[in-house]
């Protein structure tokens, strides 16, 4: 069963990397852009979609305390560098949003897209890392990250020549969403931060449930749209990705 572990990895792996090379180039759907809440105040466009990122900064400052903290306590490298980056995205992802969404288009949305894969690829390899060993947790961490920066700069480029293609950045994006339950299935561990793990997926999917409802929810709320939701509990979910690494920080650095 222990040599099966792997292999069963690897298919899923293959599998999507399959479906995506097999439904072809996805562009940007320009109306995307076109978020329900439009209103302008205090000169403010997009009020509340710009303003509700600050919950993200809120977040990020104390994840970057947090990610310097015990530096000189963890064991290597991958481990010191991966609450520092992740924290800076967190940080990072504050401004880009906000940039983006105060003039929403392909162009400034790359600014908000570049820091989120800051968040998905250090949490990704966290959990490779104390799970699948500290060797394919580093050659994770040191692939993932500039392979997330890269598919939204690939993204950017084949727009540019009228060949949008978000494939690669939905796979970083939604991989370690599929892979993750999977590993902590077939590699049980005794950890304190597996219930944060559960907290932040489901917050994050139902954020994006909330970004999927966003007219339905503006026109019934009548204040908050759903894209505006979706800032708060992704921020919710960012707390509970805080709480995971202070978690894992004690226990590598006790061990």
């Amino acid at each position: 069963m222990k040599n099966i572990k792997p292999i069963v990895l690897a298919l899923i792996l293959l599998a999507s990397l399959t479906a995506l090379v097999a439904i072809g180039p996805i562009p940007q759907n320009l109306d995307y852009h076109n978020f329900a809440d439009k209103r302008l105040l205090l000169n403010i466009p997009n009020f509340w979609d710009v303003l509700s990122n600050l919950a993200f900064l809120a977040v990020g400052c104390f994840a970057v305390w947090t990610g310097v903290q015990n530096w000189s306590k963890r064991p290597d490298l991958t481990a010191k560098l991966i609450p520092v980056v992740l924290s800076l995205g967190m940080v990072i992802v504050c401004f880009g949003s906000a940039y983006y969404h105060w003039s929403p288009n392909n162009q400034t949305l790359v600014w908000d897209r570049i820091p989120m894969t800051l968040i998905f690829m250090p949490l990704f390899s966290l959990i490779v890392y104390d799970f699948l060993g500290k060797k394919i947790g580093t050659a994770v961490f040191w692939l993932s990250v500039p392979l997330g920066i890269a598919s939204v700069l690939y993204w950017q480029f084949t727009e540019t020549i009228g060949q949008g293609d978000l494939r690669p950045y939905f796979f970083v994006q939604f991989f370690p969403m599929v892979v993750v339950p999977l590993i902590l299935w077939l590699y049980p561990k005794k950890t304190l931060y597996v219930r944060y793990i559960v907290l932040l997926l489901l917050c994050y999917v139902l954020a994006k449930v909330c970004e999927h409802f966003d007219d339905a929810i503006f026109e019934y709320l009548q204040f908050w749209s759903g894209h505006t939701l979706k800032h708060f509990l992704s921020a919710v979910s960012l707390f509970y990705a805080l709480k995971l690494v202070i978690a894992w920080d004690r226990e590598i650095t006790s061990s």
